[in-house]
């Protein structure tokens, strides 16, 4: 085992990386910096640990955000004392709205350093308010037995916390006093001979979560619930299951025991496994902006699984109705945005498929409507979705100008079978979500909405696509452009990322809401235009830039992918013209339902 004992430092440090590595760690992300020396030693030198080295802290946290959402194991972030732990902050707030785990290492001055003008010292502690799952300080480097065991055991509490009860970031404040460098030390390199690393390392062990389950009697009484209501709707909204075609299957044995109709975001893996889920809704956005058909499909009963999707227009059909709604959500997140009737079952859709015995559920349930006949309310669903679904591929089909919103249909029948996809926040998650064609290509979409925000779009595509030998990313030009930083982590990322920009000169969500219509300030307030040469940026960055002038030509560059290096494809799009052409399609194609 790489135990260093060539000063306390490094003995402290190397045992840390060690404990973690045992428990589980694959990947730390070191940002530069001379406190946080003997961390980047003790990683860099560990043979079993990838350490990889990124300068920019706010780029770093959010490629190890997109590692961590990938794998489903805590990374860990380093990065010296003073504001470079800022930087972290965005990523810190993401990881804790999305439950995913970072494992935050900040070194820091001793405590004697502090409070006195010493330089490069921020008071530390607590730095990321209540966002972390669990945070401390560690006590200063020792060589004394007692407390080295005492660092073990707070390493091993908190990989738990990072993962257990919830996923989640975990901060671990870590000062340092001089020397930083892995300088001999006698003292310390005598203890060697008498340090019985398999002994001290024995009762350590990779962590393994426990699933939250609920007992079978207490889901009885809402079991019969569901079963007796003939007016019932599943929404599967955002997701990003480790295991997306277990996700699916448990989704459609559900909806198809309860002949329950199921509303899929474009965010939930959903839409690409249609093949086991004869009963998804993808173009319910349309058909709730047409009243009378809206007010026909009013539901009684509503199972939600996780949070609700992004569309407002079912945000606000939900309000008005307020059918009774449950919950399925294993986490301890109020996720009910609407505060509707809303009873919270802390489990996964999976769990529950897996206790209910389905195939009695299900012959129960069709006996009472007579031979085997599906239901008339999501038969109006499902007709209604057919028909919308038509008139919708119609119009797609036959526009030839670059418009932002046919990409988002274009790329869901055109990617290549399984592709990791990442999908920036604003307008490409919308357009997602109104026109992303369902089908059987497995993608897994990927995604911020924890916060929803746009900072490290670039980074997190980056840490979801290393080792992955192709990946796509969907962003407009802002979302791009504020994480330009993370293209420095191409020397040490590996594997192919595509990135379909598109470019319509800044921001154009704001073109859908009503300070539009108020010029000045409109343009340079919130479209904020940036007039950027993309082909230079690419060049900049010595990567790869096309520039996509037909549809068959962002087709062909799409499938099949390269299997390394980064790419831009650009895709221009006069914002005025897409967003004349995404009203169109939302309201006059509804009602013409």
């Amino acid at each position: 085992m790489p135990i260093d004992f060539r000063n306390t430092n490094t003995l402290w440090s190397s045992i840390l990386a060690e404990t973690l590595k045992q428990v589980g760690l694959t990947t730390a992300i070191i940002c530069p910096g001379s406190r946080s020396g003997p961390l980047a030693v003790a990683f860099a030198q560990h043979p079993h640990i990838e350490a990889i080295p990124v300068l920019d802290e706010r780029s770093a946290a959010f490629f190890a955000l997109g590692i961590a959402r990938r794998s489903g194991l805590p990374v860990v972030l380093v990065c010296t004392s003073g504001t470079a732990g800022a930087n972290f902050y965005p990523a810190v707030i993401e990881a804790e709205a999305s439950q995913v785990s970072l494992f935050i290492l900040t070194a820091d001055r001793p405590p004697e350093l502090r409070n006195c003008h010493a330089g490069q010292a921020i008071d530390q502690n607590k730095l990321y308010g209540h966002y972390p799952r669990w945070q401390g300080e560690l006590a200063l480097p020792s060589s004394e037995p007692d407390l080295l065991a005492y660092l073990r055991q707070t390493l091993i509490h908190a990989w738990q916390r990072c993962r257990w009860p919830v996923p989640g970031p975990i901060h671990l404040n870590v000062p340092f006093r001089d020397p930083l460098a892995p300088v001999s030390d006698p003292q310390t390199e005598v203890l060697e001979t008498a340090f019985d690393v398999d002994h001290f390392f024995a009762a350590v062990q990779p962590h393994h979560p426990v699933v939250p389950t609920l007992e079978l009697q207490a889901l009885d009484p809402w079991l019969q619930k569901w079963q007796q209501c003939d007016r019932g709707i599943i929404i599967a909204g955002p997701a990003q299951p480790h295991d997306p075609e277990q996700y699916c299957t448990a989704v459609s044995q559900l909806a198809q025991a309860l002949q329950w109709p199921v509303l899929g975001e474009g965010l939930s893996p959903i839409r690409n496994w249609v093949d086991c889920n004869p009963y998804l809704i993808s173009t319910y956005d349309l058909l709730l902006r047409n009243q009378p058909l809206a007010t026909q499909l009013q539901p009684q009963q509503v199972i939600c699984l996780g949070t609700l999707p992004t569309s407002k227009v079912l945000r606000a059909w939900l309000t008005y109705h307020q059918p009774q709604t449950w919950f399925l959500d294993s986490t301890d997140h109020n996720v009910d945005a609407l505060h509707s009737r809303s009873i919270h079952l802390r489990i996964q859709i999976e769990t529950l498929v897996s206790r209910l015995n389905l195939p009695t559920i299900q012959q129960q349930r069709m006996d009472g409507y007579g031979n085997r006949t599906l239901p008339s309310y999501a038969n109006a669903w499902l007709t209604a979705d057919q028909k919308m679904r038509s008139t919708l591929d119609q119009a797609m089909a036959v526009q030839p100008e670059l418009l932002e919103s046919k990409v988002a249909w274009l790329i869901s029948q055109s990617l290549p079978v399984g592709t990791p996809l990442f999908i920036a926040n604003s307008m490409p998650i919308r357009d997602v979500e109104y026109f992303w064609h369902p089908g059987n290509l497995r993608i897994q979409p990927y995604f911020n909405r924890g916060a929803n925000g746009i900072d490290g779009t670039l980074s997190t595509a980056l840490g979801i696509s290393h080792h992955q030998q192709g990946s796509v990313l969907l962003t407009g030009d802002l979302a791009l452009l504020h994480d330009t930083n993370g293209f420095l982590l191409r020397n040490h990322w590996q594997g192919h990322l595509s990135i379909i920009v598109l470019n319509n000169n800044g921001g154009g969500i704001f073109q859908m809401l009503p300070i539009s219509d108020f010029e000045p300030p409109f343009s340079q307030y919130f479209q904020t235009p940036q007039h950027i040469d993309f082909e230079q940026l690419a060049s900049t960055y010595n990567i790869g830039w096309q520039k996509i002038q037909s549809w068959e030509q962002l087709q062909s560059s799409l499938n099949p992918l390269p299997e390394q290096g980064i790419r831009i494809l650009e895709v221009a799009c006069n914002c005025q013209n897409s967003t004349q052409w995404r009203t169109m399609l939302l309201n006059q194609d509804a009602a013409s339902i």
